[in-house]
């Protein structure tokens, strides 16, 4: 069986978008002001945890605690966190085709899990890595590794990988052996080895990879 590995933050679900709702509905639901607001819509832009709230708590005479507010913070951005439609359908139709699909996610273990579960991708993945897991980033290539073994395998040189990071993602994917395929969204950085394939979304991507499994 092929195994099949994706990102999941600007690859399989739009971060974007539901974090600036999960910020906006926090901060309303407590009462917070715009300065608030802003700190958080900064600190958490590209990485969030429970040490962040920790961090809130000192810049600001907050009454809640920072517990409370990680996990305030996990349930809007699972209510808010979508998925489309056409990604479920490909990933469907990768499944039917007999890969093994896993995530391999940068973030904490508690919220990446979640958006799994709200966006219905947990009825059609095999295994999940986060790095909260094992407190190891992309592009480390044990994340991949982790990523492998929750579902249920090894990772292999017919493996593939795909995401929009070019450094997390398309470089650490292939310093873990795999084939890359990356979703363009960001500019590409000199240095880097070329992607095995390049896709305008996930879905094109998803495509490729069922044409390669019949040839």
């Amino acid at each position: 069986m092929r195994l099949a590995l994706f990102d999941l933050d600007g690859t399989l679900v739009d971060r974007t978008a539901a974090f600036a709702d999960a910020i906006a509905t926090l901060s309303h639901d407590h009462g917070y002001g715009p300065e608030i607001e802003n700190w958080l819509l900064t600190e958490l832009a590209d990485h969030a945890d429970r040490s962040y709230f920790d961090r809130l708590r000192v810049a600001f005479p907050v009454k809640e605690t920072s517990e409370h507010l990680w996990r305030v913070y996990i349930d809007r951005m699972a209510a808010a966190v979508t998925c489309r439609p056409a990604v479920i359908k490909s990933l469907t139709r990768l499944k039917d085709a007999g890969w093994s699909i896993g995530i391999a996610t940068n973030g904490a273990s508690d919220i990446q899990r979640a958006k799994v579960r709200a966006t219905g991708l947990a009825d059609l993945i095999d295994g999940i890595a986060a790095s909260g897991d094992i407190d190891v980033r992309k592009p480390d290539p044990r994340l991949f590794e982790l990523a492998a073994a929750r579902c249920g395998t090894q990772l292999t040189s017919g493996d593939w990988m795909t995401g929009d990071n070019p450094e997390t993602d398309i470089a650490g994917g292939h310093d873990a052996g795999l084939r890359v395929i990356w979703v363009r969204g960001r500019a590409w950085p000199d240095g880097l080895a070329v992607p095995h394939h390049t896709a305008d979304d996930v879905t094109e991507a998803v495509d490729y990879l069922l044409a390669h499994s019949r040839t």
